[in-house]
């Protein structure tokens, strides 16, 4: 296949499908499930996962935890600012490393990338701030709308830590009327995985395949034989933003800082049963590593994932698939209908099909949404 044209991968879906809250218990989403060998699938829901799951089996999950990334604040005129703060400026790591020099818990991080509303008032120079929190300064703007801001906290507090008081859950813009204190307290639970590591507190956007777990659905899954690894992918808004480009081979895919510990590194290479994963960005994370690495390190491996994942992909480390339903013309669709059809393009027009067979359901679709088990 030499070029795919973008618009393969849109699809109609009626507004009202995109889910704006989430279910009232998390595993009473729905689970549709596509088995690509009978073609054959079935509408069950996410509590129903272990008759599908069989002893050996691993689910590989990101644990990354969300930051409370929105912050409001006002400029000197008086004027509203609303800043997403998504990763430290130093975040950034080499191709592949090994031992990386890791920030001590508690660290702080004083210059944050974000993205800042009304953006064109705030230019290098700008500064802006809530009164007993923090002060923010521009210091760089970026061509695709980034800021590099400097922070000064009232306290000496890591902004993280300031973040994690006063912040609101980076919630997608297509989810709206969240705005009571309620909504963003139900938010902070709801939209962050059960499992989520707070020393690993990176994302800026939930892994949102893994919010349909319990605990209980994890100690019923475990009492089977299942196994979990953890790996941690540095979630960005990149994952979220469409192609725009004619070609998806144009697109200009983003970087995501990801890392793999050596457990985790050692049940892809030598896994007891099937390899699967909790999320696009679990695959995201497997397949770039898998693509580097030749066996398992003796340290934790951190390294910057910047795959593009679309037909006709053979993957190397996953052997099933647990994802939310999509955007069209987005990345994470791309993967998917790959993962349908692993080394042709064939996937493209299933994935359609399965599509409108979740819209003639009406399944919920996107964040807050129902669920796929592709095995």
């Amino acid at each position: 296949m030499s070029t795919l044209a973008t618009d393969l991968f849109d699809y109609p879906l009626p507004e009202r499908l995109i889910a704006q809250q989430p279910a009232q218990r998390r595993d009473a989403s729905r689970l549709l499930v596509v088995d690509r060998q009978t073609r054959r699938l079935e509408h069950r829901h996410f509590r129903d996962l272990p008759a599908y799951l069989r002893a050996g089996d691993t689910l590989f999950r990101n644990n990354a935890a969300v930051i409370p990334a929105r912050l409001h604040a006002t400029r000197p005129t008086g004027g509203a600012v609303e800043c997403l703060l998504l990763r430290p400026a130093a975040t950034a790591v080499p191709p592949a490393t090994l031992n990386p020099q890791r920030s001590p818990p508690g660290a702080t991080h004083s210059e944050w990338w974000c993205l800042l509303r009304p953006g064109k008032k705030l230019p290098t120079g700008a500064t802006f701030g809530l009164a007993g929190a923090f002060t923010g300064t521009v210091v760089e703007k970026t061509a695709d709308g980034l800021a590099r801001v400097a922070f000064a906290t009232a306290d000496g507090d890591d902004l993280l830590a300031v973040a994690n008081r006063i912040g609101e859950m980076p919630l997608p813009p297509y989810i709206t009327g969240h705005d009571s204190a309620e909504a963003h307290r139900l938010d902070r639970e709801r939209y962050q995985t059960v499992y989520a590591d707070r020393g690993h507190q990176v994302a800026a956007a939930a892994p949102t395949a893994g919010l349909h777990f319990t605990p209980e659905l994890l100690a019923t899954v475990a009492a089977q034989g299942v196994t979990f690894a953890d790996l941690t992918l540095h979630v960005g808004l990149g994952t979220f933003r469409p192609i725009t480009a004619e070609r998806i081979e144009d697109h200009p895919i983003h970087r995501e800082v990801y890392e793999i510990p050596v457990a985790t590194q050692r049940a892809l290479f030598a896994p007891a049963g099937r390899r699967i994963a909790v999320g696009t960005t679990s695959v995201r994370s497997i397949e770039d590593y898998l693509s580097r690495a030749g066996s398992p390190a003796p340290q934790d491996w951190i390294a910057e994932a910047g795959i593009f994942i679309y037909p006709p992909r053979v993957f190397s480390g996953v052997d099933a698939l647990i994802t939310n339903f999509h955007q069209p013309r987005s990345t994470l669709l791309c993967l998917v209908s790959a993962f349908l059809t692993p080394g042709s393009g064939d996937g493209i027009a299933w994935l359609k099909e399965i599509y409108a067979e979740a819209v003639a359901h009406e399944y919920r679709f996107f964040s807050y949404g129902d669920a796929m088990l592709i095995v």
